[in-house]
C-alpha cells in the first residue's frame, strides 16, 4: 500500500525543488501508471512518503519542437504524443510504431517517457526505439538557487533493473533525438498475453540506404527486454554499413544478436525470437528506406 502525508499538484520547476529540499522522502508522479504497481504485490511492499509531487502540470516540462535536425521533447511527453504528435509521426516514425505495442490507449494518454525511462525496467517498451534515435536525456537539479543542467546519452543512463544515474533532487527535464527523416524503420515485440503486453522481446531498427540504393548508409539497431539494460548492436551495425547485402548477411547478424540475450528466463525462446525479429525488421526498414528487399530464402541476394 502507497501512503503519503501530502499530495502537491506542483506548478513550477521551482516548487518542486522546494519540496524536495524540504523533504527528502518524496516521490515525484506524472503519469501515475507505475507508482501504484510499484508499491503492491511485493515489488515495493508498504510504502509512506513525506510528499507525492505531481509535475504533470509544470509547463517547461511539456514540448516537443524541431530543432534543425535535431528533436527535443519534454519529460512528460505521453506515449500517445508518440502516436499523434506531427513532429514525432514525422521525424521519428519509430515511436509511433513503438506505441501502438504500448499497453492500451487509456494507459498511452497517462504514461510518460521520463516515467518508462526513470523506471528502468528491463522491459521497457520506449528504450530500443529511443536508443535507436541516438536519444540524450536532460537532467536538472538546483544549486544555490539556480537551475543546473546536465546531459548523457540514454545509454549511459541506464545502469539496470529499476537502477539508473538519476541523482538524488534531480528531475528529467526532456530528451533530445536525431530525426530520421528519410529513414526507413520499424518495431517488434512479443509478451505472454494478447493485450497489455509485458515485452519478453522488443527492438527497434531504424535505417537510410545510400543514394546508390546498393548499401546502407546508417542503420540502428537497439534491443530490449532480453537482458537488465537496453542495448544498441553496435558491432552489428558497423557490419551491415561495410559488408555487401545478401540474403546470408542479413540472416549472420540476425542469428549473432542472439547472443545478447541474458535473461535468466526463456533463454532459448528469446533467441528464437530475436533472430526472426532482428531479420524482419532490418528487411522492413530497409524496405521503407528504398531498397525492396525480401526475407532470406526468398532471394539470394537483395536488389
Amino acid at each position: 500500500m502507497l501512503t503519503y502525508d501530502q499530495y502537491v499538484l506542483a506548478q513550477s520547476l521551482n516548487e518542486v525543488f522546494d519540496i524536495l529540499d524540504a523533504k527528502p522522502a518524496s516521490r515525484i508522479l506524472a503519469g501515475a501508471t507505475d507508482i501504484l504497481p510499484w508499491a503492491r504485490y511485493g515489488r515495493a511492499g508498504d510504502v509512506h512518503l513525506s510528499s507525492v509531487i505531481d509535475v504533470s502540470r509544470v509547463p517547461e516540462l511539456k514540448y516537443i519542437q524541431l530543432n534543425g535536425s535535431n528533436i527535443g521533447f519534454g519529460a512528460n511527453t505521453t506515449i500517445a504524443d508518440f502516436q499523434h504528435n506531427p513532429i514525432l509521426r514525422k521525424h521519428a516514425p519509430v515511436l509511433s510504431q513503438c506505441a501502438v505495442w504500448f499497453a492500451d490507449d487509456q494507459i498511452r494518454e497517462q504514461a510518460t517517457v521520463a516515467g518508462n525511462v526513470v523506471n528502468a525496467s528491463p522491459a521497457g517498451d520506449s528504450q530500443p526505439a529511443l536508443l535507436s534515435l541516438n536519444t540524450v536525456i536532460k537532467l536538472i537539479r538546483r544549486e544555490q538557487g539556480k537551475i543546473v543542467e546536465r546531459t548523457m546519452p540514454l545509454l549511459e543512463f541506464i545502469l539496470g533493473p529499476s537502477k539508473t544515474r538519476l541523482a538524488e533532487k534531480e528531475l528529467v527535464l526532456g530528451f533530445e533525438c536525431d530525426s530520421i527523416l528519410n529513414y526507413g524503420s520499424a518495431y517488434e515485440k512479443v509478451g505472454h498475453r494478447r493485450s497489455l503486453v509485458i515485452s519478453t522481446v522488443c527492438m527497434a531498427v531504424v535505417a537510410k540506404v545510400a543514394q546508390a540504393k546498393g548499401s546502407i548508409e546508417d542503420i540502428r539497431i537497439g534491443i530490449g527486454a532480453v537482458g537488465p539494460v537496453p542495448k544498441r548492436l553496435y558491432a552489428l551495425e558497423k557490419r551491415l554499413m561495410t559488408q555487401s547485402i545478401t540474403s546470408q548477411l542479413i540472416r549472420e547478424i540476425a542469428e549473432d544478436a542472439s547472443d545478447e540475450v541474458q535473461s535468466r528466463s526463456r533463454q532459448e525462446y528469446r533467441r528464437e525470437v530475436l533472430v526472426n525479429f532482428v531479420e524482419r525488421a532490418i528487411v522492413s526498414a530497409l524496405n521503407q528506406a528504398g531498397m525492396k528487399l525480401t526475407r532470406v530464402g526468398e532471394e539470394k541476394l537483395y536488389a
